[in-house]
């Protein structure tokens, strides 16, 4: 893949999102562009995270999905400001694919599917131009390779036909994080950018559970049982205190679920920090303290605590069985005392899940180590996106419309790249 008299090429390294993105960007000002991925196909961790319907973006006001990023916001938000929710609906509705806020707010395709998305994409960059390269595994540079001094990368690749040394103008990598690397995403990159003097943030499970240490009685009766209308409240590293509300799942090991994942970066970074953090969970969010004393303590007569519980307030199942698992014996049989863990009751969490179990990663290629067109500062012509940059958010859209908008951030900075070399395009 040498340049040629027509057109500048550039290697896109990895074929999700935000690779696809690249590619899209670039091909369509005519660079001869070329995607390569270890995996037999593109777009597979993209497909998963599709089969329970496709949450594409998220429809809320940009000031607070920009605060969805955390600390990395002000990295975010000016590129969201080049692709952000409403343009990547306009986006997909070029493509042909319909999208409808759902009552969360969160935003899908109308058939709730990410294959037949993918596959019109793919059909689009392919009459563009863009060449797909399957089982390529990046594995380096090539030892003439003039990086680092604005010449042409070298880049190898093991295939199937054995080693391939691949030559362009520049190249994007999008080569994800670490989670489910059975579908790509094995962070094979990070010794490789070491190796040039790019800094790696440590790669960390984000959108993960989180373990608890259970009973065996609690995990063999009740794992896999949401807990649902249920808040969380905890203190962060910095002493901030988060409280949401939402739904929860119990696991044979711990906690997981959209509102675990909501707060696994704080709750992280405490275990990190302190080898443990405690949680409080509010199990009936919608009743006043004032409330729930009043009806834990009414007289009950004959009937047992958990039918007085669950007459009075609703607590049953799986709720209940959680009362048992962190009270004493002494403390549930105190209505008092059991109406305050009710609303306030302490679930201490001892790590995070391993990371190839995580829907996500934080940690990655820092903002501080790219120019403001996600180019490597150390590689000219190298350049960035998606999930291996050192960012994080929540599950909701929030992740893809990033991925989407890093990558054609990239892609546009490749292009700008090599305009400003003079190579053709």
């Amino acid at each position: 893949m040498s340049s040629s008299f027509n057109s500048a090429r550039v290697a896109v390294i990895g074929g999700g999102p935000a690779g696809l993105m690249a590619a899209e960007a670039l091909a369509r000002q005519g660079v001869q562009v070329d995607v390569h991925d270890a995996m037999p196909s593109v777009g597979r961790k993209f497909l998963m995270a599709g089969k329970g319907g496709m949450n594409i973006t998220h429809s809320e006001p940009l000031e607070p999905f920009l605060g969805r990023y955390g600390a990395r916001r002000e990295q975010i938000a000016p590129l969201l400001e080049v692709f952000g929710p409403d343009a990547l609906r306009a986006w997909l509705q070029g493509l042909g694919v319909e999208t409808f806020v759902g009552s969360s707010g969160r935003v899908f395709p109308t058939d709730m599917k990410a294959a037949p998305m993918l596959r019109a994409w793919l059909h689009r960059l392919r009459e563009a131009g863009v060449h797909f390269h399957m089982r390529h595994k990046w594995t380096g540079w090539s030892h003439d390779s003039g990086v680092g001094h604005a010449a042409a990368h070298a880049l190898r690749f093991e295939t199937p036909g054995g080693e391939q040394i691949v030559t362009c103008d520049a190249v994007v990598f999008a080569l994800g994080g670490a989670s489910w690397p059975r579908l790509g995403s094995d962070a094979a990159w990070v010794p490789l950018l070491n190796a040039r003097e790019v800094p790696v943030a440590p790669l960390r499970p984000a959108n993960c559970g989180f373990d608890a240490d259970w009973s065996p009685y609690l995990r063999e009766r009740f794992a896999g049982q949401p807990v649902k209308s249920v808040a969380i409240t905890l203190a962060d590293v910095d002493n901030k205190v988060h409280n949401r509300q939402g739904e929860i799942l119990l696991t044979e090991t711990g906690l997981e679920g959209s509102l675990i994942y909501a707060l696994s970066a704080a709750i992280r970074e405490r275990i990190l920090a302190d080898g443990h953090v405690t949680i409080t969970l509010d199990l009936a969010p919608g009743l006043s303290l004032e409330r729930v004393v009043a009806e834990v303590t009414r007289p009950r007569g004959s009937r047992s605590m958990s039918t007085h519980l669950h007459g009075r307030i609703g607590i049953s199942g799986v709720k209940l069985a959680l009362l048992h698992e962190m009270l004493s014996k002494e403390a549930f049989a105190d209505a008092n005392r059991l109406a305050h863990a009710i609303k306030a009751l302490p679930v201490r969490l001892t790590r995070a899940r391993p990371i190839a179990e995580a829907i996500s990663t934080a940690g990655g290629v820092p903002f501080e180590a790219l120019d403001e067109h996600l180019m490597l500062k150390r590689l000219p012509g190298a350049f960035c996106a998606g999930e291996m940059l050192d960012w994080e958010a929540p599950t909701g859209g929030y992740l893809l419309t990033a991925c989407f908008a890093s990558g054609l951030v990239a892609g546009r900075g490749a292009l700008a790249y090599l305009e400003a070399r003079g190579l053709p395009v």
